[in-house]
């Protein structure tokens, strides 16, 4: 028998793009992020950035990269290039299946602290995957998605090619719209997996669901935007 899924779809007591969203984006590209930075997510920088000052090799960074299967496949299908997943849940990259790749590695760190040490040590990523973030469906909670968090303009400074990708396209459309305060264009199309990148993808998928996929290039940051 084929494999189905049984995943429900998001619902949202929000219906079309948040009215306050570009005012929220506006506010955190003018004033800059501050909370302080924890130091075990400095201690799992610093292991990352030991990872990748040793191998000398374009970075894809995975970021909210769950059990790794996605920085398991990426690894695989681009051997040249390192790798680097990152999750903050311990129990998550615990469950990974199988050894990584010799180019991969998983980190454990919260992204808010992640990037913005990234950012300070001067990471490039050539590309930089978010692939099914929560989506926090609920209105009030605009500003616990990465397009509406004071870190989304830290995400923009890294650059390299953004792919995100979401079984709820208002999450994408969003996003699209806070590129844009940006000057940044990008593109939205329907997803149509050959190989699922992530638990989540393959169950999406099985269930009969949706998928988007959003894509632009952050090295298109207007110079004066970036630090």
């Amino acid at each position: 028998m084929p494999e189905t899924g049984n995943s429900r779809s998001v619902s949202s007591n929000q219906q079309g793009l948040h009215e306050k969203l570009e005012a929220v984006v506006a506010k955190h590209r003018a004033a800059p992020f501050l909370k302080p930075l924890a130091d075990f997510n400095r201690r799992a920088f610093d292991e990352a950035d030991r990872f990748l000052q040793q191998g000398a090799a374009p970075l894809l960074l995975d970021s909210g990269c769950g059990v790794g299967v996605s920085t398991r496949i990426l690894a695989k299908q681009h051997p040249e290039h390192l790798v680097i997943g990152v999750d903050r849940s311990a129990d998550r990259l615990q469950r990974q299946v199988g050894d990584l790749p010799a180019n991969a590695l998983l980190v454990r760190a919260d992204l808010v602290d992640f990037w913005r040490l990234a950012l300070e040590a001067g990471w490039q990523p050539e590309k930089h995957f978010l692939l099914y973030p929560n989506p926090y469906p609920k209105k009030k909670d605009l500003k616990l998605r990465w397009h509406g968090h004071p870190v989304f303009p830290t995400l923009i400074e890294l650059g390299g090619q953004l792919e995100a990708r979401s079984n709820w396209c208002l999450y994408l459309e969003e996003m699209q719209v806070a590129l844009k305060t940006f000057e940044l264009p990008s593109q939205l199309t329907r997803l149509v997996p050959d190989e699922p990148l992530t638990p989540f993808e393959r169950k999406y998928s099985l269930s009969g669901q949706d998928l988007w996929k959003l894509e632009a290039d952050l090295n298109l940051l207007p110079r004066d935007d970036k630090k």
